[in-house]
């Protein structure tokens, strides 16, 4: 398509004030080692071991219209990745299918989890799962993110959901939330199994680790903070272990209002989940140095001639991300503006993410 189906007139350069971006750039590069060292966390968000727990804590009602099970599988790497898997009830024959990954420091048990029930209410075999490193899934230390591992996590769960006995395999898709949107579009770049992709309320975590928001990081900003980074290896190698940075999501006053949107979403019963990472717990402060060194979207027209949704609302502060790599996507590709949503609202609210378009892209795409 040569125009996206909605557009709308909105500032993506936001001014953030100086305080502010203080208290937001944790997740850039050069604020997320300005915090100093945190002390080591050891509970359960932090747990060596896979321990699948089987009751419902998920952030959203349980459906009667699909079946769930907890499943687990490994990446190219051997790591050990747990996933929820949706399949819709009485079907048969061979059907479609969907893998769903993110929000960035989030667990399946939040956004993911919600779009993939969803999407399995509509006809398709879903797996949501969480990230090597966080959530149920393995891989020591704990809370360390990839951009290569956590791209092959994404090829892994198109692994996983192809070996189910009633998924076509020539039918997958797959649907990255926020910092997974990037890794989607990446592992959809490289993946040829994938024949569509989504992109909804997309991060790309490597632009914005290393340039910082709205790419305001200048680059005595970004050595200064590689020097610390590099400072901090040494500290991680005496102890054998890495520090992590401050609790996320915690308010002390005058955060930007993006910043109080992820508290509200993340640090309250809406979408509180003791093991993700964003819920109070952290990323180690070593995690930006090979976000900041490996642009994600280098390939991103190679996804090309498969078609890529991208879905972001007028309001969000990430809406200059979506708009630059549909810019660099090749055809056919599509970008949806969701009237008057934020970034977060298109995490769990139903009346706006848009299911239907969802619904559709993927019936024609993988039809």
């Amino acid at each position: 398509m040569d125009k996206p189906t909605k557009t709308t007139n909105v500032i993506t350069q936001q001014d953030v004030p100086d305080e502010g971006r203080r208290n937001l750039m944790k997740l850039t590069g050069a604020g997320m080692v300005a915090m100093g060292v945190a002390s080591l966390t050891t509970g359960k968000a932090f747990a060596s071991s896979i321990k699948l727990n089987n009751d419902w804590d998920k952030k959203f009602a349980k459906s009667d219209k699909v079946d769930h099970q907890k499943v687990i599988f490994k990446n190219r790497y051997g790591i050990t990745l747990a996933g929820d898997l949706y399949q819709p009830k009485n079907t048969s024959g061979k059907l479609p299918a969907i893998v769903v990954s993110g929000p960035f420091g989030a667990v399946k048990e939040q956004s993911s989890g919600l779009y993939a029930q969803t999407m399995a209410e509509r006809g398709f075999v879903t797996l949501a799962f969480d990230p090597s490193y966080t959530g149920e899934s393995g891989g020591t230390p704990r809370n360390i993110a990839s951009p290569d591992i956590n791209t092959e996590d994404f090829s892994a769960a198109v692994d996983c959901i192809g070996m189910q006995t009633n998924v076509d395999r020539e039918r997958i898709g797959m649907i990255g939330i926020c910092g997974w949107g990037g890794m989607a579009l990446n592992a959809v770049a490289v993946d040829k199994r994938v024949k569509a992709v989504v992109a909804s309320t997309m991060y790309d975590m490597t632009r914005v680790m290393s340039k910082g928001y709205n790419d305001s990081v200048t680059l005595e900003q970004r050595t200064q903070g590689l020097e610390q980074l590099s400072q901090q290896r040494w500290q991680d190698a005496g102890k054998e272990a890495p520090a992590y940075q401050a609790a996320y999501n915690v308010l002390k006053g005058g955060e930007p209002q993006f910043m109080v949107d992820y508290h509200d979403y993340y640090m309250t019963p809406r979408g509180y989940h003791p093991r993700a990472v964003n819920s109070g717990n952290a990323w180690s402060q070593t995690t930006p140095l090979s976000f900041m060194n490996m642009p994600l979207l280098t390939y991103i027209a190679e996804i090309s001639p498969r078609p890529v949704l991208f879905i972001h609302g007028e309001k969000a502060h990430s809406l200059y991300m979506s708009k630059t790599a549909y810019e660099n996507a090749a055809e056919p590709k599509e970008l949806m503006v969701i009237p008057g949503a934020s970034h977060v609202d298109l995490y769990d609210q139903m009346d706006v993410i848009p299911f239907d378009k969802l619904t559709s892209f993927f019936k024609q795409h993988l039809a």
